[in-house]
């Protein structure tokens, strides 16, 4: 396995540096840590002082994104030389539980396995505000209520802790998006290997930093706007690969299970419980504007 971490700011420093030292101590050993650093010159230069040495059996690769884009091309950079059978990619604001890799590696035995994501859990700077659902744990990149719990297969991996076959990563021309680089995998793989599967693993945890600015009313709802909106574009250069199955699954269930759940806690006296309800209502209805306005601005370009 080849871990892969990209970074851009010297703002994550911390983060970073837990990252990388979170793969050197895996009980999978990875042959090699990959760090591409996203156009910011003095950030590669610091990282390859601190990093290039710094375990003496693991090698730490640190090299700059090649092409103009951000995630999905540095992701693409670092794939493009990563010499495992497995890539792993870690978010640089994320630290993988030691048995991260190893958990990851046992799935990839079965061999109609192409890609596998491990469980990003939500690590908060401050404590998590009561009114915030956790079926939208997506919107800071975590796993969120309504997925499995335990392995299974899936549609789509979190790509703050995914793995993926290195030769069917190259076989789909690696990622084609930087904003919706795990989902576009994801679809273009299912659409390649419709036989293959792709799997969740809760076992495979790291643990993705939340920030306080994250957990905010107006992040929820702009979040919720912009990534759906910015789906439109992504699922129009799938082509036949996309598919909306994962989304309407998570609105059947969040306006199902999860505002059924948040009345019972009404009705124990947990007034949250009506908050949540509220934001859920929301997210959804933020989400799905987004979307139809996303669809109206790619019809009225052509």
């Amino acid at each position: 396995m080849s871990a892969i971490v990209c970074a851009y700011t010297f703002n994550r420093w911390e983060l970073l540096t837990k990252a990388i030292d979170s793969l050197l101590v895996q009980k999978h050993r990875p042959v090699e840590v990959i760090l591409c650093i996203d156009h910011n010159e003095e950030l590669f230069r610091v990282a390859a002082e601190q990093f290039m040495n710094r375990d003496p059996d693991i090698p730490v690769v640190v090299v700059q994104n090649r092409y103009q884009g951000r995630l999905g091309s540095a992701r693409n950079t670092a794939a493009e030389i990563a010499t495992g059978d497995i890539l792993a990619f870690l978010d640089d604001d994320a630290s993988a539980d030691p048995s991260w890799l190893a958990e990851l590696v046992a799935v990839f035995r079965q061999p109609d396995v192409v890609a596998v994501g491990g469980a990003p859990l939500p690590d908060f700077a401050v404590d998590r505000p009561s009114w915030f659902p956790i079926e939208f744990d997506w919107i800071f990149g975590c796993s969120y209520e309504g997925l499995p719990t335990s392995l299974a297969s899936t549609r789509r991996l979190i790509g703050a802790a995914m793995s993926v076959r290195r030769a069917a990563l190259a076989e789909i021309g690696g990622f084609h998006s930087d904003n919706h680089d795990d989902m576009d995998m994801c679809h273009r793989l299912a659409a390649r290997w419709p036989n293959l599967k792709l799997m969740y693993q809760p076992a495979a945890v790291v643990h993705h930093h939340v920030p306080k600015e994250r957990l905010t009313w107006k992040y929820f709802t702009n979040r919720c706007y912009t990534v759906n909106k910015g789906k439109v574009g992504a699922f129009q250069e799938m082509g036949n690969a996309a598919s909306m199955a994962a989304e309407r699954r998570f609105v059947a269930r969040t306006l199902r299970a999860g505002l059924l759940r948040e009345f019972n806690a009404v009705r124990r006296g947990e007034l949250a419980g009506a908050w949540r309800s509220a934001a859920m209502v929301v997210g959804i209805a933020a989400a799905g504007s987004g979307y139809v306005v996303g669809s109206v601005q790619l019809r009225t370009s052509r």
